[in-house]
Formats: structure tokens, C-alpha cells, sequence
């Protein structure tokens, strides 16, 4: 049975569907004014595991991921680029779909903009304030009045007071507390007419915070599964979505809420002020996409995640292991991430894999079986084993290249495949005529260029360090 910690309990607790054999979740995605940084990078690559893992256990998953295309920052960066708001979105959404592919992330089955509902928008707002929780404000802003909803600090676990003691919020005039939020925000002068649309209250946008209600209610229901995203959202973003959907609705907006934990580059928070801002194109400048991925996952989803080259380096190092194993056996073609109903759970690798994963997605277990089944496949050369371990990994997305693919890509220094397979050849020529020096010179001429040989029963094969 799979058990999920629910940040709304602050306990582990067994996922029981809303409808049996189904599940619905609902991620908050980018907003797209800029590359995805590592901290996205982890937010896609953790509920897509989240989403396999789901699968594989037999549920008929319909995965959302969100995008917001209207936004300050958004709207701010278009206009310092001089372009429009859609030009400048589309571009990065684009980025973001071929950083994610990169990245072995699969599609969610519905990527909704906030652009493409704003009537639905329109329309919580309109139901919550004749449910008498939003007001016009003297600015023409439409606002939540918090106060109102008794339920509200229930995702945070705290009061409002402890709220307004300790958040950063907005304080203006015409909110009737300091911690009401926009939910309409009206259209500014300077503000170009694509972000300007009618409505009740005169030409505006809708907030950031209405838009995931809206969109989740929309395509999951107005009761669904599973919500997800990374930790700074679940205040206010999260607190706020329940706030509006459960006040506009009158049932439970989610049943489990689910938090990964923040991304720190050598031990200190990223951000660009410290100069350690990292994308996740940088990042692929220097490392193969899965290492990142593998990187990623070897951490549990709720732990801080800490990024540096050193730990990157480690990953690449972990993963080489794990091809390794598979390099000279022959893998059946079904074994891959899209085949996992054939996996026999009762194996005993498998059996250890999914207590694994069934417990709150616990990865870093499931990590360390892949490793001791890579053992057994070294030790005993069984393609069956190798067949096991190729499709329990292809279950988080990961060991789906072919073995000799991964292990000798990366930078050759200028170094052909033909010219690595001619010093080989060179070194089997001096060993046999007994010049040990000269083989061990080309053994290390190759090593400082990043080759390093491997004398195998199969014969001398050659990986990129």
C-alpha cells in the first residue's frame, strides 16, 4: 500500500482514492519569463517520478502541470525586451519543454495556461464573492478576505496571527487586512492592451494565486487526489489555493499535498545575488542530462537537495556503476520504462524496490537496490538480472541508453572514437611484444585526455571518466 506524506497532516498516511483505481494531481508549474533554473529542474523531475510511480502501481493517472503566462515579472521583462507578452512566453515555454525532454521528464497530460481560463477565473471570483469572501476594493482590485475563512493557516499550521507576525505580505489602504490577497487585479495605464480583459469589476488580470484553482478545478474536479510543488509555495500560494477553491465550492479542495524540498548550491541558498544561480542549460553544458536526473532522485523528494560540481561528479560517478553492469549483457528490447506491467513485484528485488517506493517514494532505498542487483549482475553475468535492473530503473526513468552510449560519451579532447579504438589496438601490440612501458604510456596518455581503459574477459573497452 502507498503511503504519502501529506504536508496537510505533517504525517505519512496510505493514498486512498477519491475513485478507486484512479488518481488525479495537480503541480504547479513555471512561470515563464526566464530559462528553468535547478530548482525547477527539480520540481519537474520529482513528480514525474511521482507520475511513473503511480502508473506502474496500476493507477489511471491524469497528471496537470500548470504554466503561468501572465505575470508582473512577465509583463515587467517584456517590455524591457520590447516584444510581446505571448512572443516572450512562448520562447521560454518552448525552452522549458526541451529542458524537461532533456531531462527524461515526461508530459503531463494537461498543460493548461493561465491565459486560456481566465472566464473560469472570472468565475470562482464571481462565486466567492457572492459567497461573501471577496470584496472590491477602492482601487479596483478584487481581494480574499481572509479573515472570513475560518479554515485559513490550516496547510501552514498556523494562526493568523503568527500570519501576519511572521509573512512578507503586501499592506495597502484598501485591504481590509493585511493579509488579504488579490484575486482581480485592475488593468494599469502602462500595462499593454494583451494583459488588459473585460470584466465585472473593468478591464483587468487575474492574480497569480486564483489561477491554479481555477485551472485544477477545471480539469480534476473540484475535489481531487493529489497537489504538489516546491516547499516556498505552501505559503502563502498553496494556503491561498485552498482558501479559494474550498470558499467558492464548500468541499475538500485536495486530499494530499505534497512538498519537495528546496535545491542549495554548496550548502547556501541559490539565488543570483550570491552568483550561484544555476539553469539547467549551464548545468547541461557540464553533465549529461541523466546524471542530473539520477542526481536529483538519489535524494528523498522532503529532503534540501545540495548542488555542487563535487556532488555532480559523485552522481556521474554512481550511474557510470550502474551501466557499467549492463554494458556486455544482452538486455531483452522490452525491458524500458514504458513496459513496467511486466515486472514480477514478487522477485525479490522487485519486492524491495516497491516497499521502497511505496514508502513516501523513498528513492534513496530504492536506489541502493538497483545497486545491489548491479552487483549480482557483475558477479553472476545473468541477463535476466540485467534485464531486471534495466527495467526497475526505467521505472524512475533512468538506464534506458544503450550502456556503450553512455559510458563513452561526454568530451573525447578532440579524441575520435577511430583514433581511442587505433591506441587500443597499439596497446595490444606493445603488451604482446612484452613492452609494458609503452602500453602503460598509451594507457596513460589516454587517462590525462579523460579514456579510461578497462582490461575485461571480453576484451579492452574504453569509457570517458
Amino acid at each position: 500500500m502507498l503511503k504519502i506524506y501529506n504536508t496537510l497532516n505533517r504525517d505519512k498516511q496510505e493514498f486512498v482514492p477519491i475513485v478507486p483505481g484512479k488518481a488525479g494531481m495537480y503541480v504547479c508549474g513555471m512561470t515563464v519569463y526566464d530559462y528553468c533554473h535547478l530548482g525547477h529542474a527539480r520540481v519537474l523531475v520529482v513528480f514525474d517520478m511521482v507520475y511513473r510511480w503511480l502508473k506502474a502501481s496500476g493507477y489511471d493517472v491524469t497528471y496537470v502541470r500548470n504554466i503561468t503566462d501572465i505575470d508582473d515579472k512577465i509583463i515587467k521583462r517584456a517590455a524591457e525586451n520590447g516584444e510581446s507578452i505571448h512572443a516572450l512566453t512562448q520562447r521560454f515555454i518552448d525552452a522549458m519543454h526541451e529542458d524537461a525532454e532533456a531531462l527524461g521528464v515526461q508530459p503531463p497530460d494537461h498543460e493548461p495556461r493561465a491565459t486560456q481560463y481566465v472566464p473560469q477565473m472570472q468565475g470562482m471570483i464571481a462565486q466567492l464573492e457572492q459567497n461573501g469572501l471577496a470584496y472590491l476594493a477602492a482601487d479596483g482590485d478584487v481581494n480574499y478576505a481572509v479573515r472570513k475563512f475560518e479554515r485559513y493557516g490550516k496547510l501552514s499550521g498556523k494562526s493568523l496571527e503568527d500570519l501576519r507576525a511572521g509573512a512578507r505580505v503586501d499592506v495597502a489602504a484598501d485591504k481590509h487586512d493585511p493579509l488579504d490577497f488579490v484575486l482581480w487585479k485592475h488593468a494599469k495605464e502602462d500595462e499593454p492592451e494583451e494583459v488588459r480583459w473585460d470584466s465585472k469589476w473593468g478591464k483587468g488580470r487575474p492574480g497569480w494565486h486564483i489561477e491554479c484553482s481555477a485551472m485544477g478545478s477545471e480539469l480534476l474536479g473540484k475535489h481531487f487526489d493529489i497537489h504538489g510543488g516546491g516547499a516556498d509555495l505552501q505559503f502563502p500560494h498553496h494556503e491561498n489555493e485552498i482558501a479559494q477553491s474550498e470558499g467558492a465550492h464548500h468541499c475538500q479542495f485536495v486530499n494530499v499535498w505534497m512538498h519537495n524540498g528546496f535545491v542549495r548550491v554548496d550548502s547556501e541558498k541559490m539565488s543570483k545575488s550570491l552568483g550561484n544561480f544555476f539553469t539547467i542549460r549551464e548545468v547541461l553544458k557540464k553533465y549529461d542530462a541523466e546524471v542530473v536526473r539520477f542526481f536529483i532522485l538519489r535524494a528523498h523528494y522532503r529532503s534540501p537537495l545540495n548542488y555542487s560540481d563535487a556532488h555532480l561528479d559523485d552522481a556521474r560517478g554512481a550511474l557510470t556503476r550502474l551501466y557499467t553492469a549492463l554494458r556486455f549483457l544482452p538486455v531483452p528490447a522490452s525491458a524500458g520504462s514504458e513496459r513496467t506491467e511486466t515486472v514480477d513485484w514478487n522477485e525479490a528485488y522487485a519486492h524491495r524496490f516497491k516497499a521502497a517506493m511505496d514508502d513516501d517514494f523513498n528513492t534513496p532505498e530504492a536506489m541502493a537496490c538497483l545497486f545491489d542487483l548491479a552487483n549480482e549482475v557483475n558477479r553472476n553475468q545473468l541477463s535476466e538480472a540485467a534485464a531486471q535492473l534495466k527495467l526497475l530503473a526505467g521505472v524512475l526513468g533512468l538506464l534506458q541508453q544503450d550502456p556503450r552510449k553512455f559510458l563513452q560519451g561526454g568530451d573525447r579532447q578532440g579524441l575520435s572514437e577511430i583514433q581511442i579504438n587505433e591506441q587500443i589496438a597499439a596497446r595490444i601490440t606493445a603488451k604482446q611484444a612484452k613492452n609494458y612501458a609503452e602500453a602503460d604510456r598509451i594507457r596513460k596518455e589516454l587517462l590525462n585526455r579523460g579514456i579510461v581503459l578497462e582490461d575485461t574477459p571480453q576484451g579492452t573497452t574504453w569509457r570517458h571518466i
